[in-house]
């Protein structure tokens, strides 16, 4: 197989949603910062939406892992999932998202009196070398059909890079 056909781990994102400002968002930041040791970022409200929610409010806190701490980070949560994921988690792109139900469930983690039980959300980006022709800001150009990842690769790659079953 070439060196560009290669599938590697573009980003690991860790999202947390409480909806309102306060403690609970404290509590948020707290648990992403103890999983992942990096800075946290508070998402914020963009427009009033329907739920009554002012513009401009913290509701969330999230997280960017990229290269090996990625994929050690990863590593844990699929043990934490007993090694399964299902095949409807995995989009057209390769691309896939993980919710972990409680933390206390990830190995090396234990319960934090102060945060209670929580959970996240995980989304994976995988990419191939030369995606950055998507991003560059000089002559940014298309990914090409041949290039992308398609979701049975993804599935293919993640059973073998993480042993892990998909169901």
């Amino acid at each position: 197989m070439s060196s560009m056909k290669e599938i590697r781990i573009e980003k690991v994102t860790f999202n947390m949603s409480t909806g309102a400002p306060g403690p609970e968002l404290e509590k948020a930041k707290k648990l992403l910062k103890m999983i992942t040791g990096k800075k946290i970022v508070t998402t914020t409200t963009h427009k009033r939406s329907t739920f009554g929610v002012a513009k401009g409010r913290d509701i969330g806190a999230m997280t960017t892992l990229r290269g090996e701490e990625a994929k050690n980070v990863l590593t844990k949560l699929f043990q934490s999932l007993e090694n399964k994921i299902k095949a409807t988690q995995f989009d057209a792109n390769g691309n896939f998202s993980l919710g972990i139900e409680e933390y206390i469930n990830i190995p090396g983690i234990n319960y934090d009196p102060d945060i209670g039980i929580m959970g996240f959300d995980v989304s994976v980006s995988l990419e191939r070398p030369g995606y950055r022709v998507k991003k560059r800001s000089y002559a940014r150009s298309k990914v090409g059909n041949a290039h992308r990842i398609t979701t049975e690769e993804a599935m293919e790659w993640v059973k073998k890079e993480f042993k892990v079953d998909i169901v």
